[in-house]
């Protein structure tokens, strides 16, 4: 396992996210380089958007053989890291995952990955994300 070490700021923009939210957004940046947008902060009817609890990371080609690959790797990468990024749930071309694994179908995102954290607060300045 490589040393801990600061992960610098991704591809998201973290305007307005949870500390929580933005270590997962970062991991992940830092983890799966082929990943060049994620969206955080926007409008949305729920509230996990809103207050920079979820993230919805666009996979490239999210069809194909390889885009299917990469988002099943995002959902196993987030749900083994699940105490570390205090993951509440992610969901992936029609299926809800838990820390536990897979509960439900039938919600859509087929051309990203949701990600939910129960958020941690919102950054004072001070924090340190580290990867590793």
């Amino acid at each position: 396992m490589p040393a801990p070490h600061a992960l610098p700021p991704g591809v998201v923009n973290e305007h307005g996210m949870q500390v929580k939210t933005i270590l997962v957004a970062r991991s992940i940046s830092e983890t799966f380089p082929q990943i060049n947008n994620m969206i955080g902060v926007r409008p949305d009817g729920q509230r996990w958007h809103p207050s920079g609890l979820a993230i919805d990371v666009m996979i490239p080609n999210p069809g194909s053989p390889e885009g299917i690959a990469l988002g099943d790797q995002i959902v196993d990468y987030v749900r083994q890291n699940a105490d570390r990024f205090a993951m509440q749930d992610a969901i992936w071309r029609g299926t809800y995952y838990t820390p536990g694994g897979p509960s439900g179908r039938g919600n859509g995102h087929f051309d990203h990955v949701h990600i939910t954290t129960f958020g941690g607060g919102y950054p004072s300045g001070s924090e340190e994300y580290l990867g590793g």
